[in-house]
């Protein structure tokens, strides 16, 4: 059961939501490379740093590369990667939905126990997009699939039954929903996202339930 609560309280902490806004109204098909940067709130300050690249075929898909650690004493004990793709489903107008498909490796260390989690991270976003600004809403599923524990010594010696190794979690999984807005320019972006946090079982909520982003991209294109 203490298993358990710390692999909740873990995938709760480290939800950061954290993930490249697009304005689609302003992506060109040159624009190869999309670097960007951003910090916000949820339990803590972070910081992130992002990387897309964008395919050179008909339908608009971006790979994507996410790193993001909260500040703190110890910046490299807790940090998260992502790795997956955004893909334009429809365009009608100046309206775009889009889905993001992404893999997610997070790590947690504390005086107890440090935590190497592996989860998926999905989620869908609809809304309106003119060249110099847009507005859209996203929901999305964060879900911690399995988490390997290693335990302190100062643990151990109060709990010496304690097991390290792998753990799959029955609960463990976070929804998110929210706006997203920004304003763009030539080749750059300020982007914002806001939203809330609830756990799978829809009946609690994390103790800050809401998640905010404040983010800069710029696009690097190919004329080749």
């Amino acid at each position: 059961m203490f298993k358990k609560i710390l692999v909740v309280a873990f995938v709760v902490v480290s939800i950061n939501t954290y993930g490249q806004t697009i304005n689609w109204a302003r992506l060109q098909k040159t624009d190869r490379h999309i670097l960007g940067i951003n910090t916000g709130l949820d339990y803590s300050l972070t910081a992130g740093l992002g990387y897309g690249y964008q395919l050179k075929i008909k339908i608009p898909i971006i790979l994507n590369a996410e790193y993001s650690i909260p500040f703190g004493d110890n910046l490299l004990d807790d940090h998260k990667t992502k790795i997956g793709a955004t893909v334009r489903l429809i365009k009608a107008g100046k309206f775009a939905f889009t889905a993001k498909v992404q893999g997610v490796f997070r790590r947690y260390e504390s005086d107890y126990v440090r935590l190497v989690n592996f989860g998926s991270d999905m989620s869908v976003t609809g809304g309106y997009y003119k060249k110099k600004w847009f507005i859209a809403g996203e929901i999305g599923f964060d879900k911690a699939i399995v988490t390997h524990f290693k335990h302190k010594k100062f643990y151990k010696d109060v709990f010496p039954n304690v097991k390290d190794g792998w753990y799959e979690p029955s609960t463990g999984g976070n929804f998110y929903y929210g706006l997203q807005s920004g304003v763009s320019f030539k080749q750059s972006d300020i982007t914002l996202r806001v939203g809330r946090v609830i756990t799978q079982d829809f009946k609690t909520t994390p103790g800050l339930p809401f998640y905010a982003q404040l983010g800069y991209a710029v696009k690097l294109s190919n004329k080749k």
